[in-house]
């Protein structure tokens, strides 16, 4: 119930919003001991707890898989889905950088990856801590978020500096396609040898808001093309 806000709140949600789901949530613990009480005395609290358990099965099919195939997420819902725990760690914590890490096992497409590195940062405590998001187990990885200890952090130093969750606006899919839009002679150039697609998202005196760096190739420094786009308004910054 105390992180529900805070993920609305990233999601883009208002707190009238969030009010009404925690409201409901309250009715739904509460409300049903207006009558179970009545219920327990007739039939035993046995049977009661029976059909609670019964309520809350759900039956398969015969030959439905389980488990959906591994799918890939956007920049932003991994930052989505990090934050809550991040927020569990440092009521304080910041996003620093963005990146993504491309999968063999998850194919990377239309701006969503495998599995994501987000670098949160805490000025009261003056710490560190690197959260991941993966659809699956791969080496290191781990499926799901996942966080490593945290370490010493001295504060905006070089280029990058901490950014505000809510200047998050424009995601890696709408990045990738102000990008394309900005390469057409590159990516006709490079045909079927296009290179893999990376992002990173970070804050540095060099704009005015949180940029993604959209690049094609193997790393920041190897990159062929890198494009910059503006996570808060969407608007094309440059390119290297």
């Amino acid at each position: 119930m105390a992180a529900t806000p805070l993920a609305m709140q990233v999601c883009g949600f208002g707190f009238a919003d969030a009010a009404l789901v925690l409201e409901w949530h309250v009715i739904g613990m509460f409300a049903p001991g207006f009558f179970t009480g009545a219920l327990i005395k007739r039939f035993g609290a046995p049977q009661i707890m029976g059909v609670g358990v019964l309520l809350n099965e759900r039956p398969i099919p015969a030959g439905m898989k389980v488990e959906k195939p591994a799918e890939p997420v956007t920049g932003r819902q991994a930052f989505q889905l990090t934050f809550p725990s991040a927020r569990g760690w440092a009521a304080d914590a910041t996003p620093l950088t963005i990146r993504n890490m491309n999968l063999a096992q998850v194919k990377s497409d239309a701006g969503k990856a495998g599995a994501w590195e987000i670098v949160y940062v805490s000025p009261s405590r003056s710490r560190a801590k690197i959260y991941t998001w993966s659809a699956v187990e791969d080496g290191s990885l781990h499926k799901g978020v996942f966080s490593t200890q945290d370490q010493a952090w001295g504060g905006p130093s070089g280029q990058q500096s901490p950014f505000l969750a809510a200047a998050l606006k424009v995601d890696t899919n709408e990045a990738l396609e102000t990008a394309k839009k900005e390469s057409k002679v590159f990516l006709k150039e490079q045909g079927d040898q296009l290179p893999q697609v990376l992002f990173l998202l970070e804050f540095t005196p060099r704009f005015p808001d949180p940029t993604w760096r959209v690049m094609w190739g193997d790393s920041v420094g190897t990159a062929k093309q890198t494009v910059f786009v503006d996570a808060a308004t969407g608007e094309f910054r440059g390119l290297n």
